[in-house]
C-alpha cells in the first residue's frame, strides 16, 4: 500500500532546477519507497549491497558508466569518494535536470559530502515521518493516544497488525547494532541504550548535557558526542530558543525533541494507551507531537519562516514562528478543552503589536478561546504555518 507523501510536490519541484537531488532522514521513513514512486523511469541501485558500495567508493568513474543517469543511488553515504565524480558527471550537461537523486540516512556526513562536491548543484530535502495529514490520507483515524504510541514510520500503517512494541524492539536494536558502530566507537551498547532512554525522558525539555551525563554515568564530552550520533542518524532534533539583546533574561538552552513519538514511548516504557494516559510526560510527547508536524510541513515546503521557542525565567511559549518581523506564538497542551492560553498572554505582550496566540490541542473543533486565542487541532498546523499575521 503506498502511502502518498507531502514530501513529493517538493521533491518533484527541486528536481526540474538541480541536476542533483539529495533526500536524506532516519532508516525506515520511506526514503527509497518516495523517490522510485517519483521517478519510477530513472535506474535503481542501492549502496547497502557492499559490492555496490565498493565499487562506488573504489572506482566511482566505472560506477557511474556501469549505472548511467538517470539514475537513483541510495544509502550513498556508504561511497563518499562518488561525490567528487558526481560533480564531474553533472557539469557535463549543466542544463540536464534531475538526473541523479541520492538518499541518505546519516545526515551530517551526507551533507559534508554534498556541500563540499556539489555546492550549487544540489538540492537537500529531509523525510521524516509521517504527518497526521498523510495518515488520514491513507485511511487511519488513530485516536491521539494512538498516535503518540505509533508515531509516524509508515510501516506501522502499512502493516497494522504489526505492534509498535515489536517494531521499535527490532528498531532499536538494529540502530545500536549498525549505524551506532558505522559512525563512532562507543564502549557499551548497553550505556549508549540507557543515554538513549534518558533522551527519551527528556523530549520536549531544555538540554542539561551536565544533567544527562550524570544521570546516565558518562562523562559529559561523551554525553555530548552522543547526541550529536542521535542527532545524525535523524532520531533527535533541536529547538532553538529565540532571544533578543534586548531582552537578556531570556532563555538561550535548545530544546531537545524525539522525532518521533512512538520510538520515545517505547523508550519510556509506554506500551498502551492506559499507560499513556497515566504518564507523566504525556505533556510533553504531545508538545514534541505538535513540533514533529510542524518540521515535517516545514520541510515540505509547506508555510515558511524561522521556528523556534520564546522563553525567560517566568514565562514560555512552546513554538514562535518569526517570518519577515511578524511573530506567531503557540503553546501545545494534553487537553480537549483548555481554560486559558497560559502565559501565551503574557509572552503576546513582549511584542508590538501583540499577535494573536494559537493553543494545539485535542479539540475535535477549531474555536476561539478568546479576542486574541485560539484553539486549534493537530490538522490545523498547516494553516498556522502558512497564515500571516
Amino acid at each position: 500500500m503506498w502511502i502518498p507523501r507531502l514530501l513529493e510536490t517538493e521533491l518533484k519541484r527541486r528536481s526540474v532546477s538541480r541536476p542533483v537531488v539529495v533526500v536524506s532522514g532516519a532508516r525506515q521513513t520511506g526514503k527509497t519507497s518516495l523517490v522510485r514512486r517519483v521517478f519510477p523511469d530513472h535506474a535503481y541501485v542501492s549502496l547497502d549491497l557492499p559490492s555496490a558500495a565498493e565499487l562506488a567508493e573504489r572506482d566511482p568513474a566505472l560506477f557511474l558508466k556501469d549505472h548511467p543517469a538517470p539514475l537513483i543511488v541510495d544509502e550513498v553515504q556508504y561511497a563518499p569518494g562518488l561525490f567528487r565524480h558526481l560533480k564531474q558527471e553533472v557539469d557535463r550537461d549543466r542544463d540536464a535536470m534531475g538526473r541523479y537523486i541520492l538518499t541518505g540516512s546519516q545526515p551530517f556526513p551526507l551533507m559534508r559530502g554534498v556541500t563540499e562536491s556539489l555546492a550549487g548543484r544540489v538540492a537537500i530535502l529531509q523525510l521524516g515521518g509521517l504527518s497526521w495529514a498523510e495518515i488520514h490520507a491513507a485511511g487511519f483515524d488513530p485516536s491521539m493516544e494512538e498516535l503518540l504510541l505509533r508515531g509516524g514510520f509508515p510501516e506501522l500503517y502499512r502493516r497494522p497488525e504489526l505492534t509498535p512494541r515489536d517494531f521499535f524492539h527490532d528498531y532499536v536494536a538494529s540502530y545500536l547494532e549498525r549505524d551506532l558502530r558505522a559512525q563512532m566507537q562507543v564502549g557499551s551498547l548497553r550505556d549508549f541504550e540507557r543515554f538513549l532512554r534518558a533522551v527519551a525522558l527528556r523530549t520536549s525539555q531544555l538540554l542539561n548535557k551536565a544533567e544527562l551525563a550524570r544521570d546516565v554515568g558518562v562523562s559529559a564530552p561523551t554525553a555530548a558526542a552522543w547526541l550529536s550520533v542521535l542527532e545524525r542518524s535523524g532520531m533527535v532534533t533541536f529547538l532553538e530558543p529565540w532571544f533578543s539583546n534586548r531582552t537578556k533574561s531570556l532563555v538561550k538552552t535548545p530544546k531537545i525533541h524525539l522525532l518521533d513519538t512512538g520510538l520515545a514511548c517505547f523508550l519510556m516504557g509506554a506500551g498502551s494507551e492506559a499507560d499513556l494516559r497515566g504518564s507523566p510526560f504525556i505533556g510533553a510527547l504531545w508538545e514534541s507531537r505538535v513540533f514533529i508536524e510542524m518540521k515535517l510541513h516545514l520541510d515540505a515546503g509547506i508555510g515558511n519562516g524561522q521556528l523556534a521557542f520564546w522563553g525567560d525565567r517566568g514565562k514560555e511559549a512552546d513554538f514562535m514562528l518569526h517570518r519577515a518581523g511578524k511573530v506567531r506564538l503557540a503553546d501545545a497542551k494534553w487537553t480537549a478543552h483548555p481554560k486559558g492560553a497560559g502565559s501565551l498572554e503574557r509572552v503576546r505582550q513582549e511584542f508590538d503589536p501583540p499577535p494573536n496566540v494559537t493553543v494545539f490541542c485535542r479539540t475535535p473543533n477549531r474555536y476561539p478561546l478568546s479576542d486574541h486565542a485560539t484553539v486549534v487541532a493537530l490538522d490545523g498546523v498547516a494553516d498556522w504555518l502558512q497564515d500571516a499575521e
